[in-house]
């Protein structure tokens, strides 16, 4: 690691960060040559620090949205290859902007490295959304409602265009995840659909779309996070399937990305005991080496088996499934070992405390290359990788972007949100919107004049948008519209006299489910025992009543006396404004707003269901299905 005086950002050099660059002159010979020479005068330090790329979201208590001297020390000291921007670092499109443009310009004021930075993101659309400011996206089990190719090489368009404009190089995703479990507690929506074939049309239609803006995208969660039931955030999830099955599902998807040319693909932290034999014993017991560690799964599936040699990427290191089970040199060196290209996140820095954790993972790495345990011809292999999609992607081509930070701010103002954007956002949105029951014709409703309607969510931001949406309505006649939500301190109906008295006073119900888990499911679960309750009351008093399906889609089978179902694949509300449209700088979700157009009347649903709906009882998912893909139904009251 280079020793280096304080990085400070004194009011020249702040004003050399805010002004256009130098060029300097690109290295003779071909791409080829230049990376291979590059190598050579590496350091073993400088080679590591491609290799790791961790999270500034946070630093000394704040989010990090400016760049604060200590973390441009940290960037030069270690030479480090990336940086992944999450939520807490984008909130607005200038800000983003800028400081995208420092960290850059970190690596352009060093005079030993001229490799600029990966800076990355989650921009997979839908509920996992990091950008503060510009175009939210329903997500990809909406694109798979839709079943459209051309509407997910849109939303490859908006985000790689966008991220572009921003100035970040890398977007993590898509998800190529199949969505087989329905118990899935971390994929749901986020996957395009339970048919490998439907997820990798769509996600090669998506890949293409943020490739062709000049973005990198990654393939994740490699081999499949799909057909699990724990949430690696919090524990290590064991997919116990034979390679041949997986061959069939999990890997469907993936096969296709690596033939169309996906830049990266991140893996997931999945016990596969049938691939991997090897076992590890912590404190918290025995468990199958993850597959992020796994040279069976990395080296022997992934590249041998699949024939890929682009770049693996680590999902987060500090995530629970790893962090609970090893220190976090052993999880390093573990990756790096299986065949991994770059650990990302392999330690948490919110402070200067916190680097001496990095320093020893530099050290201990350094160690095992030095006493063979880990060779540095390993290293290289991935360095080259790492440098090569950097002179593809434009991002290190020999010269240095002389594009001042004043006209990156224009374009990124232009092209982030765009009213373009939005008008595809809201297309391919309103598509998504299945209708898959409508007893007696329920929808769309329509009230009378003065008619009072009763919308009732978990979030106050979903109500706020539903009622926003509502009052935006052409069709609008003076309707009076009342919000409640609900939560585990919600009162059943029974003991609950003020959500009576608003279900007894309201002509119209709309009710918003959120539900991502098995657990919300049981009877005795307020995600679906208060809106049981409320439609069990409707179809007493004969109001007309509706469930709003916001998250993943197996609510509907727990709701028999809801008259209609909607289902909209996205639970995130906006209490800025009726839509994310023109007029809305910030990042909001459009499928509530499309939900409440299509309940009333505005536009006929078109979706069909991307998923088999299993059959919930007695706590578990059957065998016999109570919705099939590809249902939809379009009994619709003129």
């Amino acid at each position: 690691m280079k020793k280096i005086g304080q990085f400070t950002l004194t009011a020249g050099l702040a004003a050399v960060l805010v002004s256009s660059s130098l060029p300097v002159m690109a290295e003779a010979g071909s791409s080829a040559d230049r990376i291979s020479h590059k190598i050579d005068t590496m350091t073993l330090e400088q080679k590591i620090g491609q290799m790791i790329m961790p999270d500034f979201r946070q630093w000394n208590g704040s989010n990090h949205t400016s760049l604060a001297p200590e973390v441009a020390n940290i960037i030069d000291r270690y030479d480090l290859g990336g940086v992944i921007l999450f939520a807490e670092n984008v909130s607005e499109t200038e800000q983003t902007t800028k400081l995208v443009h420092d960290l850059q310009e970190v690596v352009k004021q060093d005079a030993s490295n001229d490799i600029p930075l990966f800076v990355t993101i989650d921009q997979e659309g839908g509920i996992v959304t990091r950008l503060g400011t510009g175009t939210n996206l329903p997500g990809n089990m909406a694109l798979g409602a839709t079943r459209s190719s051309t509407y997910a090489n849109d939303a490859g368009h908006i985000i790689g265009s966008e991220l572009r404009a921003l100035g970040i190089n890398v977007n993590f995703g898509p998800v190529l995840d199949v969505n087989s479990n329905p118990g899935n507690p971390v994929i749901g929506v986020r996957s395009f659909s339970s048919d490998p074939e439907l997820v990798g049309t769509l996600g090669s239609a998506l890949m293409k779309g943020i490739q062709s803006e000049g973005v990198a995208a990654t393939a994740k969660h490699f081999p499949g996070h799909g057909d699990t039931a724990t949430d690696s955030h919090y524990g290590l999830p064991v997919v116990d399937r034979s390679l041949q099955e997986l061959e069939q599902v999990e890997l469907v998807p993936f096969k296709r990305a690596i033939a169309e040319d996906i830049d990266m693909i991140m893996t997931g932290h999945i016990g596969m005991p049938q691939i991997e034999p090897e076992v590890v014993t912590s404190t918290n017991g025995t468990f199958p080496l993850p597959a992020t560690l796994s040279d069976d799964v990395i080296t022997g599936v992934l590249r041998e088996k699949l024939g890929y040699d682009g770049i693996v990427i680590t999902d987060a290191l500090n995530m629970q499934a790893i962090a609970d089970n090893f220190t976090e040199s052993e999880a390093v060196l573990k990756t790096f070992d299986a065949g991994v290209d770059i650990a990302l996140m392999p330690t948490i820095l919110r402070s200067e405390q916190d680097v001496t954790k990095l320093d020893q993972i530099f050290k201990d790495v350094i160690a095992a290359v030095k006493d063979g345990r880990l060779s540095e011809e390993r290293i290289d292999q991935s360095v080259e990788r790492i440098l090569t999609l950097k002179a593809e992607r434009g991002i290190w081509n020999g010269t240095t972007d002389t594009t001042s930070l004043a006209e990156k701010i224009a374009q990124s103002n232009q092209i982030v949100g765009s009213p373009e954007h939005k008008a595809k956002e809201r297309a391919m949105t309103e598509a998504a919107v299945t209708l898959v029951k409508n007893d007696q014709r329920t929808l769309p409703f329509k009230p009378k004049k003065n008619a009072n309607v009763l919308v009732i969510a978990p979030a106050a931001d979903q109500t706020d948008s539903m009622k926003k949406t509502i009052a935006s309505l052409p069709k609008n006649r003076n309707w009076h519209v009342t919000t409640a939500n609900y939560s585990a301190t919600t009162l059943p109906l029974d003991q609950n006299p003020t959500l009576r008295a608003q279900l007894d006073a309201a002509d119209y119900i709309i009710v918003g489910s959120n539900v991502n888990t098995s657990a919300k499911l049981l009877p005795t679960a307020p995600e679906q025992a208060i809106p049981a309750s409320i439609f069990r009351y409707a179809k007493q008093t004969d109001t007309p009543s509706v469930l709003l399906s916001l998250r993943n889609p197996y609510d509907v089978a727990v709701q028999p006396d809801a008259p209609a179902h909607v289902l909209v694949y996205g639970f995130k509300g906006d209490p800025n404004g009726p839509d994310s449209e023109a007029g809305n700088l910030k990042s909001a979700g459009p499928n509530l707003p499309a939900g409440i157009r299509a309940i009333f009347g505005t536009f006929k649903p078109q979706g069909t269901l991307p998923v088999d709906v299993p059959v919930f009882q007695n706590g578990v998912f059957t065998d016999q299905l109570h919705l099939e893909f590809g249902d939809g139904f379009k009994n619709w009251k003129k």
